[in-house]
């Protein structure tokens, strides 16, 4: 059998059979080993098909040897292959780390558990990522949604239950809005295989349930990818859901529901009946405006840092949808290379605040006082990471933004650059919050022996503050892969 033929299926398969596997195991070490290597495994294949797309093209996958689209398919292409490999990378660092963690945030009869769910998360996202089929998309992207609710609600503090809750719920509205949207277009064209579809409406795009459908879908995943204002599950999902969590639910969750908007918008309704038939080019922009600059503001008056990064989050997501709405291939490239910045950067920056919260017992503002001289490479990390939101020079933020300004220059509007400057000012504000309790106050006297972070830790976390700093000096991967997908999702090059 040549193995080679079969990495798509393998990139679900892995952690998909990891997840049950490491229930019967129920021993934590042998459930952490067992989700790690598939993990690593998962990532390696992401890699290989990566490569494999670079140099040949798209890749389709018939699922049974039933040919598409009768069949279910796997399709791999420039887009897709990017967000594996992000969200199959991401989840490789973070379970080494979480590992440390959650020795300090579970209860040991849990940890099993925890490592069942977290892999039943990453084959949900990878399944997102990587599938061809409309209805299968949904449902991968509820085997993610239904774990991501257990992985919360694991934290000690009680309000993560609530928290878990409450993200049920709104993401519970946002698939039946989705669902509702997927059912209409298949009652149009009678497919579910998102390519064939998306031949199938180029004549219907007018037609009032396809217009439903198109308003359904992008309130759905809306609610899915924390759009202002669609975001009151998230801010209380990243504060109080383990550190582990936290982290790779900021990097990946949000990302993998923007791929999914864009693969709806461009490759299934086309760019003319989204934004020329539309007025959807207005909309969201107003909505970016408003999340980059609403929550950003709320962002300054936080007290708790993993509040304060949360509503950050929210902002960036405004940054990621303001490209969109250029309906531009700058425009574009800008949303796919923030796509992975604001994820390597907003990774790195959450696991450095487990860290913060084993060595000093919390993330309050006032309980970080004198971090910087404690913990200073943990504090360096956190500032790092804070320019990188920012978006300072040699960071991969900055990079994000220069393609957001690149892409206002191309349509003219001047103003745009302006507010995308005024935004970044936020960010110094909130960042500088930090900064001051890090660096200008004493430490409080029963953490004056706090050390730094164990390696277990540490490692990790630096991987991900060094990959910000890397993408921001090296954009052949980021924005190389970006462009050739925008000019995909466009109607060039695959």
């Amino acid at each position: 059998m040549n193995l080679a033929a079969h990495l798509p299926a393998l990139q679900v398969v892995l952690p998909l059979a990891a997840a049950p596997l490491a229930v019967l195991l129920r021993g934590r070490g042998a459930a952490f080993m067992l989700v790690t290597l598939a993990a690593w495994a998962a990532f390696a294949v992401s890699i290989l098909l990566w490569l494999q797309v670079n140099a040949s093209g798209p890749i389709s996958y018939a699922i049974g040897s039933w040919a598409p689209p009768w069949g279910i398919e796997y399709r791999v292409d420039s887009l897709s292959a990017l967000l594996l490999m992000l969200v199959c990378g991401i989840a490789a660092v973070v379970l080494p780390y979480a590992r440390a963690s959650i020795e300090r945030e579970l209860r040991q009869d849990v940890h099993y558990l925890f490592y069942a769910m977290f892999a039943l998360c990453l084959a949900g996202l990878a399944g997102i990522a990587i599938t061809g089929d409309a209805f299968n998309l949904f449902v991968f992207l509820e085997i993610s949604s239904l774990s991501s609710y257990v992985l919360i609600a694991l934290g000690r503090d009680r309000r993560a239950l609530v928290a878990a809750y409450q993200y049920l719920i709104m993401g519970t509205i946002g698939a039946t809005f989705i669902v509702v949207g997927v059912g209409l277009l298949y009652l149009k064209t009678g497919t579910l295989n998102l390519a064939d579809m998306g031949v199938r409406l180029q004549e219907m795009t007018s037609h009032r349930p396809v217009l439903a459908a198109l308003a359904f879908l992008t309130v759905g995943i809306s609610l899915k990818l924390a759009l202002f204002p669609l975001h009151q599950w998230l801010p209380n999902a990243y504060a109080y859901a383990p550190s582990a969590v936290s982290a790779f639910l900021a990097a990946t969750a949000t990302k993998v529901s923007v791929y999914a908007l864009l693969r709806f918008y461009f490759s299934v309704f086309g760019e003319t009946a989204v934004f020329k038939r539309l007025p959807m080019e207005d909309l969201m922009l107003i909505l970016a405006l408003a999340g980059m600059f609403v929550a950003s503001a709320v962002a300054i008056f936080q007290h708790d840092l993993k509040r304060l990064f949360a509503y950050s989050s929210v902002a960036q997501i405004g940054y990621i949808v303001l490209g969109i709405s250029f309906d531009s291939v700058t425009g574009l490239t800008a949303t796919i290379a923030h796509l992975v910045n604001h994820a390597v950067t907003k990774g790195g920056l959450f696991l450095l605040l487990g860290a913060v919260m084993a060595g000093m017992g919390g993330v309050t503002l006032a309980r970080v006082h004198g971090i910087g001289r404690v913990m200073p490479l943990t504090a360096f990390g956190i500032v790092l990471c804070g320019l990188g939101l920012i978006g300072v020079p040699g960071t991969a933020g900055f990079v994000s933004k220069w393609y957001l300004i690149l892409a206002a220059l191309e349509k003219g509007q001047w103003w745009l650059v302006f507010l995308i400057v005024a935004s970044s000012l936020l960010a110094v504000a909130y960042v500088w919050r930090f900064v001051e309790a890090a660096y200008f106050h004493a430490p409080r006297a029963d953490l004056a022996t706090v050390r730094e972070a164990p390696a277990g830790l540490a490692i990790p976390a630096w991987t991900l503050v060094g990959a910000t700093i890397w993408f921001g000096l090296d954009t052949s991967v980021t924005v190389g892969s970006a462009a050739r997908a925008a000019a995909m999702l466009l109607g060039g090059a695959p």
